[in-house]
């Protein structure tokens, strides 16, 4: 993506702050208009006070000065604050737009973009795009009015001392462009080397209890330190570029200002020009000057906002997998069957899924078996659309899955998987999770038949009981009941427990699973389980092998096959 046309969607982001940037704009050009009446004032400060002793002038010029810088600082105050909130407006509209379109992504767009790189596009990125945003509003147009009123006064006094002004400006932009191209490419190397360091970060403190067990701590410390190292390295590189920028611009502005005292002292001793003329075109240069030197310094902070704006519309930029066709209608409610016709699903190559065709009816619990890999969760995955048919189809009630809304499909299905996701909320928002509104008492009910209640009811904070991040403060086999009861909640006709106990010990186990057969009443149900002694009571099993399905039947149908499932049930 090329500056132009970043530059371009910058500008249609700024557009909806177009009144309020117009307003700060008319104040940003009167300060410049009074800062090139100061420098003009020093000519009249010299000819008429210091050399013709004008008491008049004396009396009146503090005046005009106070008023001056008075109207100054009230103009500045002005489009600061508005500057401000536009900037930060706009780093607000951002993120929820980048943090909108994140969660649009299937989840194949999850497994394939690391955490850490995501929370620094959101975080980071955003907040450098907003700082170049506010540098080219603030400081550009600020300094681009200033100068052309403080040219017009340079040229208005002595048009010959300006044009070796502008013999300079062409010096000054060389390094200006030169470093430009510089800064704009590290900035992206540190932009991915912060995303590499959030995402060890995230990582290591995710999985700490793992570095622990496996005494990996001096391990990972040393990891993270070359990973810091690294991102030191190249923003030391960066500064060193930015910093010496500023010496090289004094450089360039000490010999302008050395020919200037020059050619204007040589007109002052020759009388061609008064000693105040010549003292306020030398403050209005240097004045002048000082926004060139800036725009050096604030070149870093614009490659650095650039490179950051590149990043996050590269995210924006990814269209979701799955998106409701134009013409998709809401899910009517389910009342019949789920039906898969010749379902086939690959990972690239790899084939997962191979012609499946299964009818489940309303009502049925159906138990899914089958060795690791065998494409078990692949299978339920594709109900809620999670990952989109390649193959196939499903239908619901006889209405493709394709054909109607995400929403209202999802909203008919409610799963509990191995791993259990809390939020760190408080027990009673996480139940309430997937109900917009419900009562005290329905969530208490839910608790209830979850077998979640009692433990809840033991905690000092009850319902009002804080999790931690990921349910931390719960044990495994409570955080499985919160779920299941946030499930019950949902009260969805159509439920997936994916290996919903696997993870838990016997006792957890016994009281989840009470909780399990409370939220299969009525429901439409596909049970994914190693534990084969879990699914004894299934209405049909069947067993799935290398992406199809080999068995089918009840648990003593299958056992007298003497085959897969046989083998399955002895291996346990």
């Amino acid at each position: 993506m090329t500056n132009k046309e970043i530059i371009k969607r910058l500008y249609h982001e700024i557009i909806p702050y177009k009144i309020p940037l117009f307003i700060a704009m008319f104040a940003m050009i009167v300060v410049a208009a009074l800062t090139g009446a100061q420098a003009y004032l020093v000519k009249d400060l010299l000819d008429k006070i210091f050399m013709e002793k004008d008491v008049f002038f004396l009396q009146i010029l503090p005046l005009i000065i106070i008023a001056i810088f008075f109207t100054k600082g009230v103009l500045y105050y002005t489009y600061a604050i508005i500057l401000e909130r536009v900037g930060q407006s706009i780093i607000r509209d951002f993120r929820l737009k980048i943090f909108a379109h994140i969660h649009r992504q299937s989840l194949s767009f999850f497994h394939n973009t690391p955490t850490g790189t995501l929370i620094s596009r959101v975080l980071s990125d955003v907040a450098l795009m907003q700082q170049a945003v506010s540098t080219v509003i603030i400081q550009l147009l600020r300094d681009f009015f200033q100068v052309i009123f403080l040219l017009g006064v340079i040229f208005y006094m002595n048009w010959k001392l300006a044009l070796i002004c502008f013999l300079i400006i062409p010096l000054a932009a060389i390094p200006i462009v030169k470093f430009g191209k510089i800064f704009r490419k590290l900035s992206t190397k540190t932009q991915e080397e912060t995303a590499e360091v959030s995402n060890m970060l995230h990582e290591t403190i995710s999985g700490s209890r793992i570095v622990k067990a496996f005494c990996r701590e001096d391990y990972e410390v040393e990891r993270f330190h070359r990973q810091v190292e690294t991102l030191f390295t190249i923003t030391m590189k960066n500064a060193k570029y930015r910093v010496f920028q500023s010496p090289l611009m004094e450089i360039i502005g000490g010999f302008a200002v050395a020919g200037i005292i020059w050619v204007g002292g040589s007109e002052v001793i020759n009388g061609s020009a008064t000693p105040g003329t010549f003292f306020a075109f030398l403050t209005a240069m240097i004045t002048a000057y000082d926004p060139v030197k800036r725009v050096s310094q604030v070149n870093s902070t614009i490659q650095q906002g650039l490179a950051s704006a590149q990043r996050v519309f590269a995210i924006l930029d990814i269209k979701p997998e799955i998106e409701d066709k134009p013409e998709a209608t809401s899910l009517a409610p389910f009342k019949e069957s789920i039906e898969f016709h010749d379902v086939s699903f690959s990972y690239g190559t790899e084939k997962i899924l191979s012609h499946i065709n299964l009818k489940v009816p309303a009502g049925e619990a159906l138990a899914i078996v089958g060795p690791s890999g065998g494409g078990k969760t692949t299978l339920t995955n594709l109900i809620p659309r999670f990952i989109d048919l390649q193959e196939g189809s499903i239908t619901i009630d006889g209405t493709d899955i394709r054909d109607v809304t995400t929403n209202s499909l999802r909203n008919q299905i409610a799963m509990v998987t191995q791993q259990t996701i809390l939020f760190n909320d408080t027990i009673r928002n996480n139940i309430a999770y997937g109900k917009d509104s419900c009562t005290e008492e329905e969530i208490r009910r839910a608790a209830k038949a979850a077998h979640a209640l009692t433990f809840i009811e033991e905690l000092p904070n009850g319902f009002d009981t804080a999790l931690g991040e990921g349910g931390a403060k719960l044990s495994g086999g409570q955080r499985q009941r919160i779920s299941i009861a946030r499930a019950l909640l949902a009260d969805a006709p159509i439920l997936i427990l994916d290996e919903a106990t696997s993870a838990l010990d016997t006792e957890s186990e016994r009281e989840v699973q009470k909780a399990l057969e409370n939220l299969m009443q009525n429901r439409t149900t596909f049970v994914i389980a190693h534990r084969l002694s879990t699914i004894k009571n299934a209405s049909r099993i069947v067993v799935v092998k290398k992406g199809k399905i080999v068995e089918e039947g009840s648990h003593e149908e299958l056992l007298k096959l003497e085959g897969e499932y046989q083998l399955l049930y002895n291996m346990q």
